[in-house]
C-alpha cells in the first residue's frame, strides 16, 4: 500500500514557525508515508526561483520518498473577466513546470466559481479551461485532476458532468468536501473517477469521537469500484494537534486497509 500526506495537514503548524517543507519531508519519512504531496503554499519560493525546487526535490530524493500530487491554489479555471482567466492560466502553467521539475505525477487545479455562479453558467469556460491545461501537461508527463474542494463543482453532479465531459481529467477524492447531504450518495458516485485521495481527521478532535466507521466504510466504497491508487491523508483535526492527527489517521488506514 502507498500512503501521502498533503502538507496542508499542517498548515498551522508552518505558519507557527514550526514546520517547513524540508521538515514536512523528514516527517513523512519518519512516519511511514510513501509519497509526498505538498501544498504549494509551503512550495511558493520555488514559484520563481528553479533553485530552490531542486534543493526541495534533492531532500525529497535523500529520504527515497517520490513527489506525487501538488496541490495548486490560485491557478483555478474560472474568474469573471478574461484577464484574471488568463493570469491563472500562467499561474498553472507555472506550477505544472514546477511539478515536472520536482518529479512529480499528478497537479489538482480547481474548476473555480465562488460568487453564486452556477454551473451551467461557467460550464463551458471551465471545460475549455481543463481541456487546455490538460494538453499543457500530458507531454510533460503529469495528470491533472479536480477536487471535490469548493465552488460550483463540489456539487456530486456537477463534478459527474465535468469528469464525463473533460477526457484525461482525474478526481482527487475528499472524503470529506461535498455539500451537506450528499456524502453516502458521492462516495458511491465518485469512487469510479477517484485518482487520489485526501481522507479528512477532524473526527481527532479529543473528544472521543472515533472516525473508524466512516473511514472504513469509504474505503470499501472505493476498493468495491476498483481503487488502487495511493491512500492520501489531508488531516485537518479541530484540536489543532497537526502531528498527532497525521500520525493516528495513517495508523487508521494501516489497520483498515493492511489487517
Amino acid at each position: 500500500m502507498q500512503y501521502s500526506l498533503c502538507s496542508y495537514s499542517f498548515h498551522r503548524t508552518s505558519a507557527a514557525g514550526k514546520l517547513d517543507i524540508f521538515s514536512y519531508i523528514d516527517f513523512c519519512k519518519e512516519a511511514g508515508f510513501t509519497q509526498l504531496d505538498p501544498w504549494m503554499k509551503h512550495l511558493e519560493d520555488g514559484y520563481a526561483d528553479d533553485s530552490f525546487v531542486d534543493k526541495v526535490k534533492a531532500a525529497g530524493d535523500k529520504v527515497g520518498l517520490p513527489f506525487g500530487c501538488i496541490a495548486v491554489d490560485g491557478a483555478h479555471i474560472y474568474e469573471p473577466t478574461a484577464e484574471a482567466r488568463q493570469a491563472n492560466r500562467e499561474r498553472a502553467y507555472r506550477w505544472i513546470d514546477i511539478s515536472q521539475r520536482l518529479g512529480a505525477n499528478q497537479v489538482r487545479i480547481d474548476a473555480g466559481g465562488r460568487n453564486n455562479e452556477t454551473a451551467d453558467e461557467i460550464f463551458d469556460i471551465v471545460l475549455d479551461g481543463y481541456k487546455d491545461i490538460i494538453a499543457y501537461a500530458q507531454p510533460k508527463g503529469i495528470e491533472i485532476v479536480i477536487e471535490n474542494h469548493w465552488g460550483p463543482f463540489k456539487d456530486p453532479d456537477n463534478l459527474e458532468r465535468l469528469l464525463k465531459a473533460v477526457p484525461g481529467l482525474g478526481l482527487l477524492f475528499d472524503s470529506y468536501n461535498w455539500p451537506e447531504g450528499t456524502h453516502q450518495r458521492a462516495w458511491r458516485q465518485h469512487a469510479k473517477y477517484a485518482r487520489i485521495t485526501h481522507f479528512k481527521t477532524f473526527e481527532f478532535d479529543g473528544q472521543g469521537n472515533d472516525p473508524t466507521q466512516d473511514i472504513a466504510g469509504v474505503i470499501g466504497i472505493l476498493k468495491d469500484a476498483g481503487y488502487n491508487g495511493v491512500w492520501g491523508i489531508e488531516s485537518v483535526p479541530t484540536d489543532g494537534d497537526e502531528i498527532g492527527a497525521a500520525r493516528k489517521t495513517l495508523a487508521l488506514l494501516k489497520r483498515l486497509l493492511e489487517q
